[in-house]
């Protein structure tokens, strides 16, 4: 692929793919970093919103992009232990799976974001109540079924309440 440059906002669809994607992806590896900064949390944070707000721009993005971003960005803010934040893109994430009739991985995911947010706000009636609406959400590939459950043990380990 040939690199171009273009004003922001000016990019073609492919671009704004890309990016929104490349974006993501540095969030992850972000998040999944053990020893970062402060200016790495920063970056974190800011790429999380950068990668949603691209995949916005993409016309043919569809609202599991969408929410799978707002996911990512709870994400972002639970493991910063910013509660508000967290529960605020979470619940998001799973508005656009009820808005647009999203379910198997992104709805599981999205009631995933809830418990862990919930979690870091020492609520522990609502983070196990989304652990079970999680657990209950019918995912049709194995591996996908294996990262939920996996994912869903590492949410009170990962805080201060059981």
């Amino acid at each position: 692929m040939a690199t171009t440059k273009s004003a922001p906002g000016t990019g073609s669809v492919t671009d704004e793919k890309l990016l929104a994607a490349q974006l993501f992806n540095e969030t992850w590896r972000l998040i999944e970093q053990q020893d970062r900064t402060r200016d790495d949390d920063d970056r974190m944070i800011h790429a999380a919103h950068a990668s949603r707000f691209h995949w916005s721009q993409v016309p043919d993005a569809t609202p599991a992009h969408l929410a799978r971003g707002e996911w990512q960005i709870s994400r972002v803010y639970a493991v910063l232990r910013r509660p508000e934040p967290a529960l605020h893109h979470a619940r998001r994430a799973l508005d656009f799976c009820h808005d647009n009739g999203i379910g198997d991985f992104d709805l599981a995911f999205a009631h995933e974001a809830l418990a862990r947010a919930h979690a870091i706000t020492g609520d522990a009636v609502q983070a196990r109540h989304h652990i079970e609406q999680a657990a209950a959400v019918r995912i049709a590939d194995a591996t996908d079924r294996d990262l939920l459950r996996a994912d869903l043990d590492t949410i009170f380990s990962h805080n201060d309440i059981h």
